[in-house]
């Protein structure tokens, strides 16, 4: 299947008002801002600090507690070129070999080059690295790094530290935070341009039941979408609602089908749901060994690194080696650690496995690849800019173009970092300049009736074992087209039911989280279908070959009106604009304004 010819299409000159909206109550309360943050991970809580700091009304909206996203799960570190001899230059490099061809090298560079600085201003923060005696930051290597660059914190307890820290600063700062909910859809005005977003308050507090944020900047910092697949290591909060909401607002998404899978998860058993024990790529760069149940190292030989190969290299050498066996997991070595190691650097891996019954002190620990990080998402530009007008997104849920086709190991965190900082600065930026921010604009009227069918919550098991079925580690035409009947069959049963007697499913958590997966999965599923080549973290078993003459390019995807994917492709591995010239400039009162000419020092 040829990719199919590039048209860059805005939805931001369409009208607005006709994009699908979640079945949900009409706002009961609304609260005004500058800017409203959407998550609270590393990339959510370094964006609304810095708008807090910018003078901006920030109110920082998230799902769970301020500490229940994916960030605090994070064992391995952040990577930054912070070490002796190392340099960005040697970070970009290991980076864009792992993205596979798929990086958009402009914005690697700014990852790198930015990097080192946004973690010093993190530990300014308050976070805690771990540290040698001599008092420097105590850096480990991890899978496709070729120096040591991974600042880790307790061991293996880096996002840990980092959330605690970030949530710290936000509880000093006293900036509005409204937890246990969920955002429902985004808002426009009458120009199309970002008005806010409504969202669901669970249980009681301030306010509850649906409400709004009235703000002319949204920032998504939702986290991933890894509650896709049966298996995963992301927390139970990670349901794509935020490219699925970005989806319904008419922006763009790409790379959905670069899912990663991290190689050592802890085995719980075939029939295992949910979130698994991670266990980190740091023990494998403290010298682990992957091994079969006869103790042979079956990476020794397949990649230069070895087990410190990228974790697709890894991955797939792991499926291999259980295909050939006929066995359901492999092992990970690390008895040799002995105890003090293992207490001392990973005490929250050592918990883990001590909790399901394995001692990795004196045995090996049972490990089989699981959904990790998507690399794809709501595609960016170099400030954090969606295609939709004062819609940001940042860390798991955008696409900025650093991942490509493969994620290489702890650049996430330093992701959502420098991003959040140069969303941050681009809104104080034109809140200064443009006085844009001067007014909370006015959103469309709220329709009345649902346009989005919604699924009954027991559809999400369906989805996920649809997922892992035919969309997992290994993938083929067969495989794809199994999972994308299945999906279509669940979606067009909710549209056939609401066209026919109006019914759906009766709005609720439960019920909105399956209607964003379901949305997430089909274009995952549309995206790997197309792409019939295997690059990075998309492995196709029919075509096993990287085909750099037709898929050196990005799949863009957007949902129509009518909830149909519209489905186009970039003409390079570098993203185009997400904005024309003409709407990346201020409008206020309906009137194009011109962007105000760069101060002399800003020149």
């Amino acid at each position: 299947m040829r990719p199919p010819v590039a048209h860059h299409h805005h939805p931001q000159t369409r009208a607005l008002r006709a994009h699908p909206r979640l079945n949900a109550p009409a706002p009961g309360w609304f609260i005004a801002a500058d800017v409203v943050v959407v998550g609270s991970g590393v990339a959510g809580l370094t964006a609304a600090l810095r708008c807090d700091a910018a003078g901006l009304r920030t109110v920082v909206v998230t799902k769970a507690m301020l500490d229940d996203g994916s960030t605090r799960w994070a064992q391995g570190g952040i990577a930054a070129a912070l070490g002796e001899g190392d340099t960005p230059e040697q970070h970009l490099d290991d980076t864009l070999v792992a993205g596979a061809g798929l990086c958009d090298e402009q914005a690697v560079r700014l990852l790198v080059t930015e990097g080192p600085d946004a973690v010093r201003r993190l530990i300014a923060t308050g976070a805690h690295f771990d540290e040698s005696e001599q008092g420097d930051l105590e850096l480990t290597r991890e899978g496709g790094h070729h120096r040591r660059r991974i600042a880790h914190a307790g061991g293996d307890a880096t996002g840990a530290e980092i959330s605690r820290a970030l949530v710290e600063a936000v509880r000093a700062r006293g900036l509005r935070t409204i937890e246990n909910a969920l955002v429902l859809d985004v808002l426009t005005d009458a120009d199309g341009r970002t008005a806010g977003v409504t969202l669901h308050v669970m249980g009681e507090g301030q306010h509850d039941g649906v409400g709004a944020v009235h703000a002319p900047a949204v920032v998504l910092a939702t986290g991933g979408m890894g509650q896709v697949f049966s298996a995963t290591t992301n927390p139970s909060v990670s349901t794509g609602d935020g490219v699925a909401l970005a989806l319904r607002a008419g922006a763009e998404v790409s790379d959905l089908e670069f899912v990663q899978f991290h190689p050592t998860v802890l085995f719980l058993g075939p029939d295992a749901e949910g979130q698994q024990p991670l266990v980190s790529e740091a023990v494998r760069g403290e010298g682990a060994h992957l091994v079969d149940a006869d103790g042979v190292r079956f990476m020794a030989g397949q990649h230069e690194l070895a087990e410190l190969a990228p974790r697709d290299i890894v991955a797939k050498g792991i499926m291999r080696r259980m295909q050939e066996q006929g066995a359901e997991h492999m092992y990970l070595d690390a008895r040799h650690f002995g105890p003090d190691m293992w207490e001392h650097r990973f005490p929250t891996i050592l918990a883990a496995c001590r909790a399901h019954g394995i001692d990795p002190v004196t045995e090996p620990v049972p490990v089989a690849p699981a959904a990790h990080y998507a690399s794809g998402g709501v595609r960016t530009d170099s400030q954090g800019r969606t295609t939709v007008p004062g819609l940001y997104a940042c860390g798991e849920v955008a696409c900025t173009g650093v991942h490509g086709a493969n994620r290489l190991a702890s650049n996430s965190l330093l992701e959502g970092l420098v991003y959040a900082e140069r969303i941050a600065a681009d809104i104080a930026t034109r809140h200064e300049e443009n006085r844009l921010y001067t007014r909370v604009p006015a959103p469309v009227a709220y329709p009345e009736q649902p346009v989005h069918p919604l699924l009954d919550s027991e559809a999400r098991f369906a989805i996920q074992r649809v997922m892992s079925d035919g969309a997992g580690v290994l993938r083929s035409a067969e495989s794809l087209e199994r999972a994308a009947d299945r999906l279509e069959q669940l979606h067009s049963d909710a549209r056939d039911a609401l066209a026919e007697n109006g019914k759906t499913a009766e709005p609720g958590v439960d019920t909105w989280e399956t209607t964003n997966l379901l949305c997430v999965a089909r274009v995952l599923v549309a995206a790997a279908r197309l792409r019939e080549e295997t690059r990075g973290c998309h492995w196709r078993e029919d075509h096993a070959d990287r085909d750099d003459t037709d898929w050196s390019r990005h799949i863009v995807v957007r949902l129509n009106p009518d909830r149909t994917l519209a489905v186009h492709t970039t003409d390079t591995p570098d993203f185009p604009p997400t904005l024309p010239q003409d709407l990346d400039s201020a409008r206020l009162g309906g009137t194009l304004m011109p962007r105000p000419a760069p101060r002399p020092q800003e020149q």
